[in-house]
């Protein structure tokens, strides 16, 4: 077996990286590469801080920071302004506040949610009108009486059932939450299905009622509705009252 050059000679800790010797022989040593790069590193050399080191969310810089730099202030991080210096420059997005979910009322009175919601639509058109607490009822009552408090559509207005709509009914074109008729008018089919409008309708009709303030539910009900059964609006009289008290 060839001896090895003196360069390679084991006993020595640190051999000098010899290129004619690679060039000549074709040998190389992996151990004799990295401590002859490893010795041609400087000692200050910065760390690197590229994309490999950076978190999530977080931008990277390639370069440490400048001597001297501040460091930022708290208010300027809660800003989502990214802080100066530092080797991994946070960039932070503002995220506006969300705003609060409207509160819901728990049904009371047998109702399902979606009808304590359609309830509350009512009671909050008439509030924005000024009516008093006995429309209200008047207006709970008859939209309970009428579509059981739920914004249908029908299947005798084909146009009904392309809007928003939580049930069919087929009576005649009647739609939404009081039953109005197109047909009557009432308004187009989509403010009858709006229930906001729908009631402000109601609501408009029933203040051009003389006396309806002094007049029982049925009966100031049936002088808007004009219905086949004037007495039917009176037993929901009692769970209308509760509803209204709960929404108000």
């Amino acid at each position: 077996m060839k001896s090895l050059p003196r360069e390679f000679n084991p006993r020595h800790r640190r051999p000098a990286f010899n290129a004619r010797f690679v060039a000549k022989t074709g040998a190389f040593s992996v151990a004799v590469l990295s401590a002859s790069i490893l010795a041609g590193v400087p000692a200050e050399s910065p760390p690197f801080t590229g994309p490999a080191y950076a978190e999530p969310g977080v931008v990277a810089t390639s370069s440490p920071p400048a001597s001297g730099s501040a460091s930022p202030s708290p208010s300027a991080s809660a800003s989502g302004s990214a802080p100066a210096g530092g080797p991994l420059a946070a960039a932070v997005p503002v995220v506006p506040p969300v705003p609060p979910a409207p509160p819901v009322v728990r049904p009371v009175a047998g109702l399902d949610q979606r009808q304590m919601d359609n309830a509350a639509i009512i009671v909050k058109q008439g509030r924005a009108q000024g009516m008093p607490d006995q429309a209200l009822v008047v207006a709970i009552a008859t939209a309970m009486q009428e579509s059981d408090l739920y914004n249908v559509a029908s299947s005798a207005v084909p146009s009904s059932l392309r809007l928003p709509h939580e049930g069919v009914s087929s009576d005649h074109d009647s739609v939404g939450l009081f039953q109005q008729r197109a047909s009557q008018g009432w308004g187009t089919v989509a403010e009858l299905m709006s229930p906001a409008h729908s009631a402000m309708l109601f609501y408009d009709a029933l203040s051009r009622v003389q006396g309806w303030q002094r007049m029982s539910v049925t009966a100031a009900a049936q002088a808007v509705q004009r219905s086949a059964f004037p007495a039917a609006y009176q037993k929901h009289a009692t769970r209308a009252a509760q509803i209204v008290g709960a929404l108000t």
